[in-house]
């Protein structure tokens, strides 16, 4: 990658509610340099990310409520480079709707990188564990846990789709975004806990049937 910013197009879908206005306004540019594509219902968040082989800029298109499964005009997914599907592990309808998104967000985009985010761990009230997580190993997805008012883990999607994007694992982080302050705590042990938890899963061997075809 050469030192000028490279933009591309990520597409955030995902159930109403599960935080995905949210996540992308955790970064205050995103906050401040927004503009809203009114044809198509859409939040466009510059995010401008500085790394050891150069300067990306996510423009991270957020429904801004309008969600939908099929219901976005292809304006919303037209000339996607990416996407990220979230849903809130305290809601399990969230989770079961992701297959939806994806069948959608792949119809339109075709085989790009994806990540699969988990919202809301810093609420205990936990819905969907970390046991019950595999669907992004059926379509070969990655995936992350996320708090987006505590911040935490944040930036892991961008950082695996940046790798993936410009095909480089030794790519990383060497600035980012300003971001608002944390209006949440995660709990360290409780964090390290559900890793464990996901790392035993991961090691299960998936059913032979797929309900997600």
């Amino acid at each position: 990658m050469d030192q000028e910013i490279r933009t591309v197009k990520l597409v955030l879908v995902g159930d109403g509610s599960t935080g995905k206005t949210t996540f992308v306004k955790r970064h205050s540019t995103g906050e401040f340099e927004k503009k809203y594509i009114t044809t198509i219902n859409a939040e466009v968040h510059p995010l401008s990310f500085f790394t050891n082989f150069g300067a990306i800029r996510f423009d991270v298109w957020d429904t801004v409520g309008q969600e939908m499964v099929g219901g976005f005009c292809d304006g919303y997914y037209i000339s996607a480079h990416c996407g990220i599907i979230m849903f809130d592990v305290t809601s399990r309808i969230s989770y079961k709707n992701v297959p939806n998104w994806h069948r959608d967000l792949v119809r339109a985009c075709g085989n790009i990188p994806i990540v699969l985010c988990g919202n809301k761990v810093d609420i205990r009230e936990r819905k969907v564990m970390p046991k019950d997580i595999d669907f992004h190993r059926k379509k070969s997805l990655e995936y992350y846990d996320i708090s987006a008012k505590s911040n935490y883990n944040i930036e892991m999607p961008f950082l695996w789709l940046a790798r993936k994007l410009f095909n480089n694992p030794n790519l990383v982080f060497t600035a980012m975004p300003a971001l608002a302050p944390a209006e949440a705590m995660v709990d360290s042990e409780l964090m390290a806990k559900y890793a464990l938890e996901f790392n035993i899963a991961l090691a299960i061997p998936l059913p032979d049937e797929d309900d997600d075809l």
